[in-house]
């Protein structure tokens, strides 16, 4: 397996309100000081919108660009959505389209029903989605995410029951929802496209999945934690992984919200994840 980092380790999201956002020079010096040599693309605009200009950014990192995660309301019925981002990761040198059903609103703590109809659009706009990227050489995996229209376990079997789309394992966001992922990794290894690797405190997503904490807070109050520092069987899904021929990018992912310019949290703790995950291999 491949290893890279992502922009929301150190506190990048899309989310408004957030958090401090460092700025991407500092970002990418600190994961190539780490030894990473590839990253994800970040929230739309984060890093440059130009192919040229981000290639330039990321070459003189000595980092290379895995892909790029896209919330977009696929109930709503239009694949162009996410055309540009595919366009951009395309050009910029990518492989994979991290795609998930958001529901429209701002953030993740609020999730509206859909409907049947709407389940079936969001189904079929995902597969439309998966062929123009395709068209421009690129995978395309749908992220169950928190606060997204395929969040909770039921999701997770419906999509895979319903869609030929493959999966991204993420293992914090599947967790909170109530699918244990290397349970899912072992049934479905065939529909694992891409791997977000991350730990979560088992007691602060279990209080996120009851609705007793939202999202933003829960990862204020340290839902997210080191490899090994959490409540993810670790050793058990990079092993499952290995023997079922996975051999896309694990992206190491701890989503983080900063307050102090002076926060060492995103280099320290990647760092520990990265020796947790070189010590078990």
């Amino acid at each position: 397996m491949r290893t890279a980092g992502a922009p929301i380790s150190w506190g990048v999201c899309e989310v408004p309100g957030w958090g401090r956002v460092p700025d991407p020079a500092t970002v990418l010096a600190q994961m190539a000081s780490l030894g990473l040599r590839a990253t994800e693309l970040g929230p739309p605009g984060y890093l440059p919108t130009d192919p040229a200009a981000l290639r330039a950014l990321l070459d003189g990192h000595g980092l290379a660009l895995v892909g790029g995660f896209l919330a977009v309301p696929l109930h709503a019925g239009d694949p162009s959505a996410a055309d540009a981002t595919a366009a951009l990761l395309a050009d910029a040198g990518a492989e994979v389209l991290v795609l998930a059903a958001a529901t429209g609103l701002d953030g993740y703590d609020e999730r509206p029903a859909l409907t049947d109809a709407e389940w079936r659009t969001l189904v079929d706009t995902a597969a439309a989605v998966r062929d123009r990227a395709a068209a421009r050489g690129l995978r395309t995996a749908l992220h169950p995410h928190v606060g997204t229209h395929v969040e909770r376990a039921d999701e997770v079997e419906r999509f895979l029951a319903d869609s030929d789309v493959p999966l991204c394992l993420d293992t914090g966001h599947l967790l909170i929802g109530g699918t244990d992922p290397v349970d899912l990794a072992r049934r479905h290894p065939g529909r694992i496209g891409h791997v977000h690797l991350k730990d979560v405190r088992a007691d602060l997503a279990a209080a996120v999945r009851r609705g007793e904490l939202g999202y933003a807070a829960a990862v204020r109050e340290g839902l997210y934690a080191p490899l090994g520092d959490g409540d993810l069987d670790v050793a058990a899904l990079v092993a499952l992984l290995r023997d079922t021929g996975y051999r896309g990018w694990c992206v190491l992912e701890q989503d983080t919200a900063l307050d102090d310019d002076r926060d060492d949290t995103p280099l320290r703790d990647t760092a520990r994840s990265l020796t947790h995950l070189q010590e078990g291999r």
